[in-house]
């Protein structure tokens, strides 16, 4: 087999079933990540959602014995919402990261990376072939950044030279002998226009983030939102771009390649107030193909109370009196105290005063007591 000329075809290959980007690294371990992940773990600043084992993090080898190579794949995902509705004073919009516009990514990549399976058993019968995208255990911005797909910015995203940070990114590890390809040079230098745009700190240093308090991460969490952070998170929903949109990498940078990624201005931008009262089936139905539903309703409702509070709007007060009154989750009953108590409107005092004769969670009771204190100042 001439695993050079395999290499091309495969690479003109991905090019007709839509993959925007193709690399080649070995199945070597990742030894640098590994010794970062160890640090991670021992600062307290990984989030969580990761797979715990380190060794499956940066051994192919232990995800695959015999694993010779791994193929990295980039699809660039577009940065511009076009028709975007207007956020008005009676109408306020939430907002969901790019990351998270159009279908989940997860299938888009897993629909390439299986083409690629299948076009691979066919050439080589008998290769083995383990495809992962996200949630796998390997680190995808580790292997795409070692197989040449762009290098690893200060804000820990992968950059692109052609697309920016603007790409999603997934791997196949294989027993297939292909030849690596050279990393590309780090060129964030001096700049450090993500680490000053993050809204909480996060950043802790160029290429080291503290997960804990990254405003994506807290956005899909499903307690109590620490109170530090809340006015962080503003009208956003899910995810965060604070760190790409400062990005001078990314300035001009939209592409509009793949129709499965384009959003529905009306769902990637909702309306704050509908989403409180949103029932389990229209929730699935509107908002269940994009990926920053997996955590369910829970954490976008929060995230919409939070942003009313945000934007202390007023003609939300029935909603979140409702809220109060009758949700039996005791986080969004407590978010919705201290929502009412930021938006600041004298009549919101009988509506928490009422509440905390009738409440009985401890957490929510604080929480009125914090809306309380707000209006007393």
């Amino acid at each position: 087999m001439d695993i050079l000329q395999l290499k091309q075809e495969v690479i003109e290959y991905s090019k007709k079933i839509g993959i925007d980007k193709i690399g080649f690294t070995s199945a070597s371990p990742f030894e640098e990540l590994k010794a970062r992940l160890i640090r991670q773990q021992e600062l307290g600043y990984q989030s969580g959602f990761e797979e715990p084992d380190i060794e499956k993090r940066t051994n192919p080898q232990a995800l695959m014995p015999g694993a010779q190579s791994i193929i990295a794949i980039a699809l660039a995902y577009p940065s511009k919402l076009k028709n975007a509705p207007r956020s008005t004073r009676e109408e306020r919009r939430g907002l969901f990261a790019r990351a998270s516009w159009g279908e989940d990514y997860h299938r888009v990549l897993r629909d390439r990376l299986q083409k690629l399976e299948v076009f691979l058993a066919e050439k080589v019968p008998g290769a083995k072939l383990q495809s992962m995208v996200d949630t796998g255990e390997l680190s995808d911005r580790a292997v795409a950044e070692r197989a040449g797909i762009g290098w690893s910015g200060k804000n820990c995203a992968i950059i692109t030279p052609e697309f920016g940070s603007y790409v999603y990114l997934g791997e196949m590890i294989t027993n297939i002998p292909f030849e690596p390809d050279t990393p590309i040079e780090d060129q964030c230098g001096s700049c450090r226009a993500c680490l000053d745009a993050c809204p909480t700190g996060a950043l802790v240093q160029g290429g080291q983030i503290n997960a804990q308090q990254c405003v994506s991460f807290l956005t899909q969490t499903k307690d109590f939102l620490p109170e530090e952070f809340r006015t962080n998170i503003g009208n956003r929903l899910y995810g965060c771009d604070s760190c790409q949109t400062a990005c001078p990498k990314n300035k001009g940078v939209d592409f509009h390649f793949h129709e499965e990624m384009e959003p529905n201005p009306e769902v990637v931008k909702p309306l704050l107030k509908p989403l409180l009262s949103i029932g389990n089936r229209e929730f699935k139905e509107t908002f269940g193909t994009l990926s920053g539903s997996w955590r369910g309703k829970k954490p976008i409702q929060r995230n919409a109370i939070i942003a009313l509070g945000h934007f202390k709007d007023r003609t939300a007060l029935p909603e979140l009196t409702k809220v109060l009154k009758e949700d039996p989750r005791p986080v969004l009953r407590g978010t919705a105290a201290w929502a009412i108590g930021k938006i600041g409107n004298i009549e919101a005092i009988p509506i928490l005063e009422d509440a905390k004769r009738r409440e009985k969670d401890e957490q929510v009771l604080e929480e009125i007591e914090k809306g309380l204190n707000m209006l007393m100042v």
